[in-house]
């Protein structure tokens, strides 16, 4: 029989050896290139937030990270490659409103937003504008109202694709203005070259996609959908001044995992990216783009998740959208 100060040293021990692997695992990581999967093509903002923190992580370790862009289906071929990779940190994903809203707007999905993967952080909110072609006679948002009000289903509206987070822009907008615009989706940036060519009347969009295109007068700024006015355009009225009341919209993007990456590996990323997203350099990076760092904790980011999938839920089947 063992005796009692000897079993006690040793289930001490067992629990002790229970915590090496794992920091082991910690200690080592990365082991080999990490994948980073970005749901949009090159050339977005996603795209180009997740090239910024991959140079920087690059340089802290030993090993690179690979942008593994895989665009589609409102970022779900992305999602489910994600949520069925190995979780051993190697592969990480950025994630924006649309993995919020895919779940409400899909009747079916090979993953779950929140099950399958282990959040990281929230990187950056980023402000969007209410844009709008020229040849459309509208000056403000009350203008557009009306004439939205006055001639229902006779403006289009652009967008990255169902689901992005243009889309549920717009879709927020109509609801709460009560008026009926057209959905225009197309891949990714396209929607703007579509804007640009005359093809949709309007657009909610980031800084980085239509701030030049604001400034050389080849779109019309109506408003910013964010609660605050933008330093990037102090002049311009959020939307709720403009005459939508409530109306609030952030794009915003954040970095997951597969579910079950190790707890250490998962604590490593955060505390590596949110100094990322707080360093002088990276700061002054996004605010040129109109993005603000925000770098919280794992908890918190789920939480943000969560809340936001009920925001989204709501518009959502008030709009009635689905998509096969």
């Amino acid at each position: 029989m063992i005796s009692r100060p000897l079993a006690a040293s040793l289930a001490a021990f067992a629990a002790l050896a229970g915590t090496l692997p794992s920091t082991a695992t910690a200690q080592a990581y990365p082991q080999k290139s990490v994948r980073f999967v970005v749901p949009f093509p090159p050339g977005g903002a996603t795209d180009g937030l997740a090239r910024l923190i991959g140079e920087r992580l690059t340089a802290q370790w030993t090993h690179p990270v690979v942008i593994d862009n895989r665009p589609g289906a409102g970022g779900n071929i992305a999602a489910e490659l994600v949520a069925k990779a190995p979780a051993d940190g190697h592969t990480i994903f950025i994630v924006g409103l649309s993995h919020a809203a895919n779940i409400s707007l899909y009747a079916k999905l090979g993953y779950h937003p929140i099950r399958d993967f282990a959040p990281i952080t929230q990187a950056v909110a980023i402000d969007t504008f209410l844009v709008v072609h020229p040849s459309v006679p509208v000056r403000s948002v009350k203008e557009l109202i009306t004439l939205a009000k006055a001639k229902p289903g006779s403006l289009n509206f652009a967008s990255g694709g169902n689901g992005s987070s243009p889309h549920m822009a717009m879709e927020l907008f109509k609801d709460l203005a009560k008026i009926d615009l057209v959905h225009v989706p197309y891949k990714g940036t396209q929607s703007v070259i579509g804007m640009l060519a005359g093809e949709t009347a309007l657009l909610f969009e980031n800084l980085i996609s239509v701030g030049g295109h604001v400034k050389t007068g080849r779109l019309r700024a109506l408003a910013v959908g964010s609660a605050k006015r933008s330093p990037a355009m102090p002049d311009l009225p959020t939307v709720a001044e403009a005459g939508v009341p409530g109306y609030e919209m952030v794009l915003w993007f954040g970095i997951v995992a597969p579910a079950k990456t190790p707890a250490p590996i998962v604590s490593t990323l955060h505390t590596q990216i949110a100094g990322i997203l707080k360093s002088p350099d990276m700061q002054s990076r996004l605010a040129v783009q109109g993005a603000t760092p925000i770098g919280n904790t794992p908890a918190q980011f789920e939480s943000f998740i969560k809340a936001e999938m009920v925001k989204w839920e709501r518009v959502i089947k008030s709009a009635g959208l689905k998509v096969d």
